[in-house]
């Protein structure tokens, strides 16, 4: 089935596209959470009258996401551990834990779109990947202080 994309989704095309999909995959999910439209001649006629809509929409979150990388790249987190010896840490800190100090600074952000390379295990300064769009993406950094 063909259909025009209203949202960029992952790992199947971007905002204004049209991509063939499975029909299940379109009727049970792409079309219930309006993230796609059928590409029939209807669709497609309204689709061309809206394509600069969704193309203004797409540049506005780009530009906010833009914005909100910018701060967080400024933005040095402290987060308490507890740690033994050697400056190794009881457990680790993880992205669950980021999300946590970030929504304490007053960002709210999704613990899935933090990346680690490995959990932090030490006491230290590290830097987290934080992939705000597929264009966007923000290196904060952390610091890892003894509890």
């Amino acid at each position: 089935m063909k259909v025009f994309l209203k949202e960029d989704v992952r790992s199947l095309g971007k905002i204004g596209e049209v991509v063939n999909v499975a029909d299940g995959y379109a009727r049970n999910y792409l079309l219930p959470q309006k993230m796609a439209v059928e590409a029939n001649t209807r669709n497609i006629k309204e689709f061309e009258h809206n394509k600069r809509i969704i193309q203004e929409k797409a540049v506005k979150i780009r530009d906010a996401n833009k914005a909100a990388a910018d701060s967080l790249s400024a933005l040095v987190l402290t987060i308490p551990a507890k740690a033994g010896e050697e400056d190794k840490l009881f457990g680790s800190v993880t992205n669950m834990d980021i999300a946590e100090a970030l929504k304490a600074a007053g960002h709210d952000i999704d613990r899935k779109k933090i990346h680690l390379e490995e959990p932090i295990k030490r006491l230290g300064s590290f830097t987290a990947e934080i992939r705000l769009h597929h264009d966007v993406t923000a290196a904060v950094k952390i610091n890892v202080v003894p509890e």
